[in-house]
């Protein structure tokens, strides 16, 4: 297998683009980009804090990139910590990147000037130089957990090197009485007010739809819910009508069952907007993570882990993948919206859902984001 050093350049390479298969191990097949530390320090500003990653697997790996991927976090990846725990066929850094191992931590430090160390270790009590840590710690160099800074630079968790333990014990997917009743009373209030108000539209979309192309203006789809329970959503009718008639699957990229007001609708999200019925009979919240069709949520809950996390809260019109990531036509895209999905779950908050709603309009209104 061919391993890389995760240093390469990704300025030109955006977030949006970066798919799930090029965080995947076996995907990693990208030209062989060696980092010249000595030729780089240069250009760093002083501002940026020298990271250190330990663990050279696919966490240490994907950590690197988003990093990369990202200037504003103002962090450099001065290198990565090899330990002779590490199988080689684990590790997915070149041999270049690696500049030390465990056990000299203590010199690598003070060597590269370190402010900040990110482990990125598999298992972290049988391998890990915890009195090294503890003493670098105590003068002040920030100890951070590899999976919590990658969900904090990305937005996303990362699912496929993430323990069981750390969602068991984690500090968020808690949502307390007063904040779910908040949201609740956010989600009626806001759609009876978008019904109301958008109901000129209903019957304008409804012209085009009956112009554009025979069949129903609205269709109706069974989805999974609120801890697995099924419901009935409702949309406007984007494509062409027995567009199933061969049996289910994922929307593709220039879709030929698509419509043409169809291709507007789903640029502008306004085929969702029935749904805001659905809002205020409770299946489904303002913001959340997208319901999926049964035949698909039988696919994906048994090829990806963790996937039933995200019916442990209400489905929404819109939610952060959706303003994070592209729209979803494959059981590969719905593994890197799931990143995004548990996300949510775990970092609820009303701040976060307006930010969501922000966005979800900036794509109504100008595009921003569309796909």
């Amino acid at each position: 297998m061919r391993r890389i050093l995760c240093m390469q350049p990704l300025i030109q390479m955006k977030t949006s683009e970066i798919t799930h298969n090029q965080f995947r191990r076996e995907s990693v097949l990208a030209p062989s980009i060696l980092f010249d530390y000595e030729q780089e320090s240069w250009r760093m500003p002083a501002l940026k804090k020298q990271l250190l990653i330990l663990g050279t697997g696919q966490l240490a790996f994907d950590l690197c990139q988003v990093i990369r991927s990202k200037p504003w976090l103002m962090l450099h990846v001065v290198g990565f910590l090899d330990g002779a725990a590490e199988e080689l066929e684990e590790r997915l850094v070149e041999q270049r990147g690696i500049i030390g191992t465990y056990d000299q931590l203590a010199q690598v430090v003070k060597q590269h000037r370190v402010d900040t160390i990110a482990i990125c270790l598999a298992d972290h009590r049988s391998v890990m130089p915890v009195q090294a840590l503890l003493d670098f710690k105590a003068v002040g160099v920030d100890i951070v957990d590899g999976h919590h800074l990658f969900e904090t630079a990305s937005g996303r968790l990362l699912i496929d090197s993430l323990r069981p333990s750390a969602l068991i014990f984690s500090t968020g997917f808690r949502r307390g009485l007063v904040s779910a009743m908040a949201k609740r009373l956010f989600d009626m209030t806001v759609s009876a007010v978008g019904l109301v108000a958008l109901l000129p539209l209903f019957g304008l979309i409804a012209a085009l739809i009956r112009l554009d192309s025979p069949g129903p203006v609205l269709f109706k789809q069974i989805r999974v819910g609120l801890r697995g329970r099924l419901f009935s959503i409702w949309k406007f009718r984007s494509m062409q009508q027995d567009a199933e008639k061969a049996g289910p699957r994922w929307a593709q990229a220039n879709d030929p069952r698509i419509s043409r007001v169809g291709w507007w609708l789903r640029k502008t999200r306004f085929d969702e907007i029935p749904q805001l019925v659905n809002v205020l009979r409770g299946d489904m919240s303002l913001v959340g993570p997208r319901p999926e069709r049964p035949v698909f949520v039988q696919e994906l809950r048994s090829t990806i882990p963790y996937y039933d996390i995200r019916h442990t809260v209400r489905p929404g019109i819109t939610g952060w993948a959706q303003v994070k990531f592209r729209y979803g036509a494959s059981a590969e895209d719905a593994h890197v919206k799931l990143q995004y999905d548990l996300f949510y779950v775990k970092n609820f908050s009303l701040l976060l859902d307006l930010k969501v709603l922000v966005k979800t309009i900036r794509v109504v209104l100008i595009g921003e984001g569309a796909h």
